[in-house]
C-alpha cells in the first residue's frame, strides 16, 4: 500500500484517524504498532515476521547496553552484537544473490541464490533500529523500556516503506507524550496535500517520458539528455512528495519528524547539492560513520579513506548492483574533488554558471543511478556523450509535448512558489489555504481514479 492509492487515502487513512484520535492516550502507541504492522503486512504479510525480529533483537540490544553500562567493553559488545545483527539481514535479503551471483560468475561456483524479493522498506528501517543502541549506548537517547513503544517507532508508518530515516534520538520524547492540537492536525493535512500533489501531479507526470527514453530502439543524443532531465524531475518529486507526506502524516498524528529535501536542485556545488538531497540518509551517514572514523580530523589520506568509505556505503546502500557501487564512487570523487581544490575555483565562478555545473555532475549521476546492468548503463553514457545520432523528429515531438511540464516542474523545485505565498497577506493564505488543499485533493483523486501510470521509485531500496 503507498500513500499516493485510492485504498490508503479512502479506507486505510480514514480508518486509522478515527481510532487512533478517538483511543485513549496511553494506547495510542498499541494502536500505532498494530496499524502499521497492518499497513506493511498489506503488501508483505511474510515479512511481518523479519520486522519483529529486528524489534526484539534492538529492543533487547538496548536494554542490555542500559544494564551493562558501567563495564564499557561489554557495553560495546552489545552494540557491536545489534550491529552485526542489523546487517546480516539486511546483507542475506538485499546482498546475498548479487554477490553469490557474481562470485558464480567470476569462479564457476554454484553458491546457491535464494531469488527472495526484497522486504519492503529494509533499508529504512535496518538503519532505524540500528541507531537506537548506538544512542542508547552514547547517552543520546534514553533506554526505551516500553516494547510497544519502541515498536511503534519502528514501525511507524508514515515512514516505514521510504523513510525519511528517523534516528530514535529525534522522537524519543514524542513517543513518550507528544503534542496533538487541531493546528498541527491542519498542518499536517496541508503538507500531506503537498506531498500527494508533487507525487501524483508532477513526478507521474514526467515519468513516462523517462520510460519512453530508456526503452528507445534508437535512442539519440538529445532524446539521452531529455529522458535523464525527466528522470531527475521525476526521482525528486516522487521521493520529497512521500517525504512531504509522512512529515504531513507525522504531524496528524502528533509527531515532528525532520526535513528529508530542501530544495537540492538548486544547489551551486555538489557537496551542496547533498547537505539539500536525502538528508535524512547523509545525516545517517556522518553521524553512525564518517564522524566515529574520524571525519575530517585525521590526517589526509585517512580522510580521503573516510569519504570513500561513506560513499560506498552509500551507493550500495541504495541497492546491490554495480552501478549502485559506481554512483557511490563518483559522488565521492566529486566530493574529494571539490573539497581538495575545485571548491575554490568554483567559488569565483558566476552563480548561474555554478548551477550548470552542478546539475550537470546530477544528472550523469543519476544516470547511473537508474540504468542498472553494465552493459545497458555503458551503451546509455555513450549515447549521452555523443556516441549516437544528435537528433531524432521523435526528439522534438517528446519536448514539444512534455515542455509546459518541464516548466513547472523546474519552477516547483525552487522556492519560487514558496517565496511567493510568503509574501501574501495572512488573511489571504487563511481564505486560499482550504481552497487550494481541495482543489488539489480533487486534482489528485482524478489523477489516480484514471491512472495506469503511478510508480513508486523508492520501494526498491
Amino acid at each position: 500500500m503507498v500513500f499516493s492509492s485510492l485504498p490508503f487515502l479512502f479506507f486505510y487513512l480514514m480508518a486509522v484517524l478515527a481510532v487512533y484520535k478517538l483511543a485513549p492516550l496511553k494506547v495510542r502507541n498499541l494502536i500505532l504498532l498494530l496499524v502499521s504492522l497492518f499497513f506493511y503486512g498489506w503488501g508483505e504479510p511474510v515479512y511481518i515476521f523479519i520486522m519483529l525480529l529486528s524489534i526484539a533483537v534492538d529492543y533487547t540490544h538496548g536494554r542490555l547496553v542500559e544494564r551493562w553500562r558501567e563495564n564499557d567493553a561489554l557495553a560495546r559488545r552489545v552494540v557491536a552484537s545489534s550491529v552485526l545483527c542489523n546487517l546480516a539481514i539486511l546483507f542475506f535479503f538485499k546482498y546475498w544473490d548479487f554477490i553469490a551471483g557474481n562470485i558464480n560468475a567470476f569462479t564457476g561456483l554454484s553458491i546457491p541464490e535464494f531469488g527472495l524479493p526484497l522486504p519492503i522498506g529494509i533499508s529504512f528501517y535496518t538503519f532505524q533500529t540500528m541507531s537506537y543502541t548506538i544512542d542508547v549506548y552514547r547517552r543520546d537517547a534514553p533506554v526505551q523500556k516500553n516494547a510497544v513503544a519502541f515498536g511503534a517507532y519502528v514501525t511507524l508508518f508514515p515512514q516505514l516503506i521510504a523513510g525519511p530515516i528517523v534516528q530514535y534520538k529525534s522522537v524519543a520524547e514524542q513517543l513518550e507524550g507528544r503534542r496533538e492540537d487541531l493546528e498541527k492536525f491542519a498542518s499536517g493535512i496541508r503538507r500531506f496535500t503537498v506531498g500527494l500533489a508533487k507525487k501524483a501531479l508532477l513526478a507521474n507526470a514526467i515519468g513516462e517520458l523517462w520510460d519512453a527514453s530508456i526503452a528507445a530502439q534508437n535512442l539519440t543524443v538529445a532524446g539521452a539528455w531529455l529522458g535523464l532531465t525527466a528522470y531527475a524531475f521525476q526521482l525528486y518529486f516522487d521521493f520529497s512528495g512521500y517525504s512531504d507526506m509522512a512529515v504531513g502524516l507525522g504531524r496528524m498524528l502528533g509527531f515532528s519528524f525532520l526535513e528529508n529535501f530542501d530544495y537540492p536542485y538548486i544547489s551551486k556545488s555538489v557537496v551542496e547539492f547533498w547537505k539539500r538531497w536525502h538528508i535524512s540518509l547523509t545525516t545517517w551517514f556522518r553521524e553512525y560513520v564518517y564522524y566515529p572514523l574520524g571525519g575530517n580530523r585525521v590526517s589526509k589520506a585517512k580522510w580521503v579513506r573516510n569519504i570513500l568509505i561513506v560513499w560506498v556505503l552509500t551507493g550500495i546502500w541504495h541497492g546491490a548492483g554495480w552501478n549502485f557501487l559506481l554512483w557511490g564512487l563518483y559522488y565521492a570523487v566529486w566530493m574529494l574533488l571539490e573539497r581538495l581544490f575545485l571548491g575554490r575555483y568554483l567559488e569565483k565562478l558566476p552563480s548561474a554558471l555554478r548551477h550548470v555545473y552542478t546539475m550537470l555532475v546530477v544528472l550523469v549521476g543519476w544516470a547511473l543511478f537508474a540504468v542498472e546492468g553494465l552493459d545497458r548503463l555503458s551503451m546509455f553514457l555513450w549515447t549521452l556523450f555523443g556516441g549516437a545520432d544528435a537528433y531524432a523528429a521523435v526528439d522534438g515531438y517528446h519536448f514539444r509535448s512534455y515542455l509546459p511540464v518541464l516548466v513547472i516542474l523546474a519552477v516547483a523545485s525552487t522556492p519560487a512558489g514558496k517565496n511567493l505565498w510568503g509574501r501574501l497577506g495572512e488573511r489571504t493564505r487563511s481564505v486560499l489555504t482550504p481552497l487550494l488543499v481541495l482543489a488539489s485533493l480533487v486534482l489528485c483523486t482524478a489523477s489516480l481514479v484514471d491512472a495506469s501510470y503511478n510508480p513508486f521509485l523508492y520501494f526498491r531500496f
